[in-house]
């Protein structure tokens, strides 16, 4: 069962990601996209990363099961890229949003590229 909650869950990770960055890197052209609510779908998005990561951990911790490695590197360094964003929000505060989109947009390609991994197996 929780491995078909992972299954499921990734396409929502994906799809969200991919959302989200776009939405972010339209708004740096186009003012009335700005809302508050890009910001809370982005944290939605990116804690859906560790809910992800969390779900194939336990399947590995608590089910036995084996998961190819670059699968596993892929979720971590999602996890890692996540707080990269975050710590460059300061510095990078003229250019948000371009930060936001393209960092967007790079998680949905690291989960399409552990759901291939994955699936390869």
């Amino acid at each position: 069962m929780l491995r078909s909650i992972h299954e499921s869950f990734t396409w929502f990770v994906i799809i969200g990601n991919a959302l989200a960055g776009s939405w972010a890197l339209a708004a740096n052209w186009i003012q009335p996209l700005r809302t508050r609510a890009l910001w809370w779908f982005i944290v939605i998005v990116e804690l859906s990363i560790f809910v992800q990561v969390g779900l194939g951990v336990a399947m590995v911790a608590g089910q036995g099961i084996k998961a190819p490695k670059f699968h596993m590197f892929y979720g971590f360094v999602a996890i890692i890229v996540v707080g990269l964003i975050y710590s460059y929000r300061h510095q990078m505060s003229q250019k948000k949003y371009l930060l936001y989109g393209l960092g967007g947009l790079f998680l949905m390609g690291l989960g399409i590229r552990a759901l291939l991994v994955g699936a390869a197996s």
